[in-house]
């Protein structure tokens, strides 16, 4: 079982308040960014982020390599 983090407010917005291993958390942002076709069509590898996503990772764009680096900054262990 891995450990339990806790979602920022923001992040939240995208995942729920609870606290979840962070696997989970990261599931549920590829969730979100799928569901809402958040993926560049040109470069699947670059996600267009919406205004909640914009507050997690602090720009509108950003790659999948540097999505972990800004959902990293929004966790916090429990």
């Amino acid at each position: 079982m891995h450990a339990a983090v806790q979602p920022s407010k923001e992040l939240g917005v995208i995942v729920g308040n609870d606290a979840l291993p962070r696997s989970e958390v990261i599931s549920k942002v590829w969730g979100y960014i799928k569901s809402k076709n958040l993926q560049n069509p040109e470069n699947k590898r670059e996600i267009l982020a919406d205004a909640d996503l914009q507050k997690v990772f602090g720009r509108d764009k950003c790659t999948m390599f540097e999505m972990n680096k800004y959902i990293s900054q929004h966790l916090t262990k429990v």
